[in-house]
């Protein structure tokens, strides 16, 4: 899982450089502390995620690059990245949501099996422009949805309707996606915490993927460019063709090691287990857009909603 570099930080710090993303304790094996606030606790929060070096780390504080996917739209929390987005079917004076993971709540990992439905939040977002300037603080007044069974993902939602944002800000959300996206596909991980844009294809798919106690289905496999690092957890991967939303950043083998924390392993119909050190995954989003109706109301009861249920 993808959790803030503290190593990169420091290193930074050393460089001389300029402020640094808020980091949290006790980070979560995806990337996602829980916690603001304070320094990370432990010798694992200082040293894991060093597949992503110091080098990678400043080079993810640079301008994004020329293209057709910019970070507008895109989020920073305090241990993550995420984004705002709306369902196909949403209206403009929806309330909008924002997409992470479900690592990065702010109250800690969701239990394996746990799903949590409709909670207060008052969690604040930095929204990035195209640039990746940050032009506002967003606030969610609920936490919709979020777990870690089957996939990791966390929804939000704000106190603030999508003209709203658009009419302040110029800020259209991101669209995501209904279609499960194919293997070939190109796509972009925009990080809203490193403000960096990870550029590959997604190389195909895991049947199950197991780290430490939990286990996610039909996981993306990104091609080897996209090497994301701590701090992109909850990144939204974005089909290069449609500039839709396909899937959310969550993980990645950092060591080698067989289905621990931070080194998920990919598991086949048969059980065969397959390491794959240095390799990052995503988890599907396709699933979501048919439990949200009219008003983005989650219900999870509708026809066609097959996402795990409390």
């Amino acid at each position: 899982m993808r959790k803030p570099l503290v190593v990169a930080l420091c290193a930074l710090a050393f460089a001389g450089a300029g402020a640094t993303p808020a980091v949290a304790s006790a980070p979560t094996p995806t990337g996602a502390d829980t916690t603001t606030g304070t320094a990370p606790a432990t010798l694992t929060d200082l040293v894991d995620g060093v597949a992503g070096t110091a080098a990678d780390a400043l080079s993810g504080l640079t301008a994004p690059r020329e293209g057709a996917v910019t970070f507008a739209g895109t989020v920073s929390l305090s241990n993550c990245s995420g984004s705002v987005v709306r369902m196909p079917g949403s209206a403009d004076d929806d309330p909008a949501l924002v997409l992470t993971n479900g690592h990065c709540l702010e109250s800690g990992f969701p239990a394996p099996g746990q799903v949590l439905v409709d909670r207060a939040s008052s969690r604040t977002f930095g929204l990035l422009n195209a640039s990746g300037s940050k032009v506002a603080t967003l606030r969610a007044d609920r936490l919709v949805y979020a777990t870690m069974t089957d996939t990791d993902a966390a929804i939000y939602r704000l106190g603030t309707t999508y003209a709203q944002i658009k009419i302040a800000y110029g800020i259209d959300a991101l669209k995501l996606s209904g279609t499960r996206p194919a293997a070939g596909t190109a796509i972009s991980v925009v990080s809203g915490y490193w403000k960096r844009v990870y550029n590959c294809s997604v190389d195909g798919f895991a049947y199950r993927m197991k780290e430490g106690n939990w286990t996610w289905k039909d996981s993306v496999r990104y091609t080897s460019a996209c090497n994301t690092i701590g701090g992109t957890s909850g990144s939204p991967v974005v089909d290069g063709a449609t500039g839709q939303v396909v899937a959310v950043n969550n993980t990645g083998n950092e060591d080698g090691e067989r289905c621990t924390v931070n080194n998920p392993c990919e598991v086949d119909e048969n059980g065969q287990v397959t390491v794959r050190q240095g390799i990052n995954y995503a988890q599907q989003t396709y699933l979501f857009p048919a439990c949200f109706g009219v008003d983005n109301k989650l219900d999870l009861s509708a026809s066609g909603c097959v996402i795990p249920k409390p």
